[in-house]
């Protein structure tokens, strides 16, 4: 599993976060809409410090991360997370290990 933030999804993430450097943003599967990785289940995201991080990646004050007990939505997938300068909001894209 890796997490890949592009430039402009960062910025996103700073803008609507809107808090002090350093924090940490924790990726996590939500039970509700219509994933593409896991039916039912959507990625979600929330402010809060890890208890046990299983993967982390960290741009520039902020520090995105997987809880171990969450790794199950991300099994043999690499993460990129974009922005959509047509939409004006995020979405992800899962590459799966081959």
């Amino acid at each position: 599993m890796t997490i890949k933030i592009d430039q402009e999804a960062f910025k996103w993430f700073e803008r609507e976060f809107n808090t002090q450097k350093p924090f940490h943003i924790r990726l996590y599967p939500q039970y509700a809409g219509f994933g593409d990785k896991n039916k039912g289940y959507s990625l979600a995201f929330s402010l809060e410090a890890p208890a046990i991080a299983a993967e982390q990646h960290e741009i520039n004050g902020i520090t995105f991360y997987v809880e171990s007990n969450d790794t199950w939505f991300f099994n043999e997938t690499d993460v990129e997370i974009q922005y959509s300068d047509a939409a004006g909001e995020i979405f992800t894209n899962y590459k799966e290990h081959n």
